[in-house]
């Protein structure tokens, strides 16, 4: 395959008002855009779902770990305050306190076993210590909630913190927000895919 590419009309593109001027972005042979920033391109012409992070007429469960405590408080008020933002109302959302990590996966499986949640948000905080035990629980809740999710259909999302020290998990404590944004979408595709027509040939 031919490695020359050619550079892309931009005169039509109009940057957002107070967006800085992009660089010229290159096209391969197919005529997809080439971006730096490693933006996914979905070629035309191919049926396309993609959600969005909306929460309109969604109840969202939301299961949050006690431990680091002053930690997963914060992770719980990006969340709640994004859930909000996304069109979530305060009564539509269920939180549902657990002693540890470890415990995230039962709880987000017995929620989403309801199936009165569009989606599911695991909260958590896991700093590393001296023994390996870090490793086991990081682990565990890792792949648990992930079974959650595949064993009933349900989205879950995770946005449980496994750092090396109490300063990473501080600097990011909005992983809550971004779960948050990850469950809705994921729901929002899921519910789309209830309603998509079935393909040409299959």
């Amino acid at each position: 395959m031919s490695e020359q590419h050619t550079e892309v009309d931009r005169q039509s593109v109009v940057p957002l008002e107070g967006e800085p001027p992009e660089s010229p972005a290159l096209a391969g042979e197919d005529g997809i855009p080439a971006h730096s920033e490693g933006e996914l391109r979905v070629p035309d012409g191919y049926a396309l779902v993609e959600g969005a992070p909306s929460g309109e007429d969604r109840a969202v469960g939301v299961v949050v770990s006690r431990f680091n405590g002053e930690l997963t408080t914060r992770i719980l008020a990006s969340a709640l305050e994004e859930l909000e933002a996304a069109g979530v109302p305060r009564e539509r959302t269920l939180v549902v306190p657990v002693p540890g990590a470890f415990e995230l996966p039962l709880a987000a499986m017995a929620l989403a076993k309801t199936r009165r949640y569009a989606c599911i948000v695991a909260l958590g905080c896991v700093i590393r210590g001296e023994t390996p035990h870090f490793d086991y629980v990081a682990g565990e809740a890792a792949s648990g909630l992930q079974l959650a999710a595949l064993e009933t259909g349900v989205p879950v999302s995770f946005g449980v913190l496994t750092c090396d020290t109490a300063a990473q998990a501080e600097a990011r404590v909005d992983k809550g927000a971004e779960a948050v944004r990850t469950a809705l979408e994921m729901a929002d595709v899921f519910a789309q895919l209830r309603s998509v027509p079935a393909l040409a040939g299959t």
